[in-house]
């Protein structure tokens, strides 16, 4: 058995500036949980493979292609590959959210606006 805590586990660095830390990575996919302080956000960007969110802690904003919705704890959000999405803090306490892709990401992240 293998086990990884997420406090034992070093941010990575991102274009986003926000603190990503990796807690899964094999080819069929990848695990990583982004924490954003309030009124921090994503820029928006498009991934080549299919991203499932799930909000672990906090409120914030998610958009997906032309769609926005405000989500809190314990919300799961899909997010097609080759659709443009980000996250917003909108909250005024920490947004944690696990980020599953899959399979592994192969291509690079295209960043689409700020």
């Amino acid at each position: 058995m293998k086990t990884r805590r997420y406090d034992e586990t070093a941010a990575m660095k991102n274009p986003h500036g926000v603190d990503a830390r990796a807690l899964y990575d094999a080819p069929e996919a990848t695990i990583n949980i982004i924490a954003l302080q309030p009124g921090q956000a994503l820029k928006k960007h498009v991934t080549p493979v299919d991203v499932v969110f799930y909000v672990l802690e906090g409120r914030g904003t998610v958009e997906i292609g032309e769609e926005k919705q405000e989500v809190g704890r314990d919300t799961l959000v899909e997010s097609p590959k080759m659709i443009a999405h980000c996250w917003y803090n909108t909250g005024d306490a920490l947004l944690r959210v696990m980020v599953i892709k899959t399979p592994r990401q192969a291509e690079k992240t295209v960043l689409t606006g700020k």
